[in-house]
C-alpha cells in the first residue's frame, strides 16, 4: 500500500472526528475517518474527488 500522508482540513475540531485527505501519491486522493486511521481507506482518482467536492459542498465555497 502507497505511503499516503494525510491531513486534516482547517476546519476541523480537535476531536477526532474528522475525515482525512492525502493528495502526495499521484493519480490517487486518499479518504479515511480520522477515528479508526487503521480502518479502510477510500482512494479515488482526482477528477471522482472533485466531482464529490462541487457537490458537496455549498456553491459560495
Amino acid at each position: 500500500m502507497p505511503n499516503f500522508e494525510f491531513v486534516k482540513s482547517s476546519y476541523s475540531s480537535g476531536n477526532g472526528e474528522c475525515v482525512e485527505v492525502a493528495r502526495n501519491i499521484p493519480g490517487t486522493v486518499a479518504v479515511r475517518d480520522s477515528k479508526d486511521a487503521d480502518g479502510p481507506i477510500l482512494q479515488l482518482p482526482p477528477g471522482a474527488w472533485t466531482h464529490f467536492l462541487r457537490l458537496a459542498l455549498p456553491a459560495s465555497t
